[in-house]
């Protein structure tokens, strides 16, 4: 059985806003993407477990961020999917010029020219997995994300594309079921506890 995870996509970058894949080049955050950062430091602030990040300049940002001063761990292996020839192109302009691989939502992933392909991606998730010894905060990208979610619940490789991924918010993996945690969430919990104290 798989350690909980608490698991990040680093916050909206310029290149998201864009519709750019960044894969393994990099692209700041927006203002948005701070303040993105920043409310998963107030989800995750009473989560202690040890902190992990992708290497890559977006995720940095946003531990660095997030994880509000404590340590963390960079590992080569939550980087993002490596897009390949396609790195830096928008995808709005990919889905007219290369038809025959955009026919369902992440498989074309797997056809990237020069890419990686779900199969390394999926070997270096599970051995990132294999060396978690509890609980981890882990702030990666989104298809990692998705790959770890897929590892950790036990789902056939085939299923990866039924995984949806939110920035700004915890996805949280315990015993093989998956939440969504999010700030908003979060408030309106502490207010009803406030509420319950007060009355």
């Amino acid at each position: 059985m798989c350690p909980d995870l608490y698991l990040m996509r680093h916050g909206q970058t310029f290149w998201n806003v864009e519709g750019r894949l960044q894969g393994r080049l990099n692209s700041d955050l927006t203002p948005r993407g701070r303040q993105q950062a920043a409310d998963l430091a107030a989800i995750i602030r009473s989560i202690d477990a040890p902190c992990f990040s992708s290497p890559q300049g977006r995720a940095l940002e946003t531990a660095r961020i997030a994880f509000e001063g404590r340590e963390f761990r960079v590992d080569s292996r939550l980087a993002e999917i490596d897009v390949g020839e396609f790195t830096g192109m928008r995808l709005a302009d990919l889905r007219q010029s290369h038809p025959a691989i955009f026919i369902n939502d992440l498989d074309w992933y797997d056809q990237t020219p020069s890419g990686e392909h779900f199969t390394e991606l999926h070997a270096r998730c599970r051995d990132f997995l294999a060396d978690l010894n509890g609980p981890a905060l882990i702030v990666t990208h989104g298809v990692t994300l998705r790959m770890l979610r897929l590892l950790a619940m036990g789902w056939p490789l085939s299923r990866l594309g039924e995984l949806t991924v939110e920035q700004g918010a915890l996805h949280v993996i315990r015993e093989r079921n998956h939440q969504i945690w999010r700030k908003t969430c979060l408030q309106r919990s502490r207010g009803l506890d406030s509420a319950r104290t007060a009355g």
